[in-house]
């Protein structure tokens, strides 16, 4: 399952950093983030929670750049 979430960051250099630590997430197949747009693709892995993992992305974001956001 693939969803599309809205994101805060300040450059695109943060927003490589958020996507690499999304990509290391339990729960997470596949991430994108898309500085011009704003916007983060997930796909998670069969049977994961999204709310849940989407948690877990958004704390291991927070550790490469703890002004970030993700609205989940």
């Amino acid at each position: 399952m693939k969803k599309t979430y809205k994101i805060d960051v300040d450059c695109a250099n943060c927003a490589n950093k958020m996507e690499d630590a999304a990509k290391k997430t339990t729960g997470v197949k596949d991430a994108t983030v898309n500085f011009m747009t704003l916007k983060m693709i997930v796909e998670f892995e069969e049977g994961a929670d999204p709310k849940t993992t989407m948690n877990d992305v958004l704390k291991n974001c927070k550790k490469v750049e703890d002004d970030c956001e993700i609205y989940i």
